[in-house]
């Protein structure tokens, strides 16, 4: 079952990863977990905009049209993936530093599930207002946070006090990287090439 952990990372999210650690899944199953988790912020975001409307302040709701929420939806879709991919080879780029030997499944593996709470945010959407989708996003990131830190020392087979220094230095890739994917974002959207039609 893809999401055979998901329920585990909320409820007890120490002997979760532990049981990621005991037995590591196969490259194609964490892969299986990213393509499916990286759907929901990209469906809701589609969903929201074109059919519950954007609320922005105290003005009247925003839509999009279909073609332009669609569009921009496919290409959030990819970039998520992207950010994932990308903040797992960064982490196994820095693990030689800290002292551990990890498989790029397992740090796959520590990007996905750590990610998967800012994915699953996206449910906020359901109700459209900013303030209310940037409260919830802020918590789901604390709970990644706080799932990376917990997750790095088990799953890399690190002492605490070393994992807590990698865990800060892939938080900080994870920001940095946020920042590149908003950036891309502002160029292509002032660019033309991503422009959201609204009705």
């Amino acid at each position: 079952m893809i999401l055979n952990h998901l329920w585990g990372l909320y409820a007890h999210p120490l002997e979760e990863w532990q049981t990621i650690d005991n037995r590591h899944e196969s490259l194609r199953y964490s892969l299986s977990h990213i393509l499916l988790i990286a759907c929901i912020p990209s469906i809701m975001g589609y969903y929201s905009s074109v059919y519950l409307g954007w609320s922005i302040g105290a003005g009247e709701a925003v839509y999009l049209t279909h073609d332009s929420a669609l569009l921009i939806a496919v290409a959030m879709y990819f970039a998520l993936i992207a950010g994932v991919f990308a903040l797992a080879y960064l982490a196994h780029w820095m693990a030689v530093t800290f002292g551990a030997k990890p498989t790029f499944t397992q740090t796959l593996e520590l990007a996905a599930y750590t990610a998967t709470p800012v994915f699953m945010s996206s449910f906020a959407a359901f109700l459209p207002e900013l303030w209310f989708v940037v409260c919830v996003g802020l918590v789901a990131l604390a709970y990644s946070v706080y799932l990376l830190y917990t997750g790095v020392p088990i799953l890399m087979h690190i002492p605490e006090e070393r994992g807590f220094i990698y865990a800060s230095s892939v938080v900080t890739c994870g920001l940095i990287l946020l920042v590149i994917i908003l950036a891309a974002t502002a160029i292509l959207w002032t660019n033309g090439i991503v422009h959201p039609m609204f009705t």
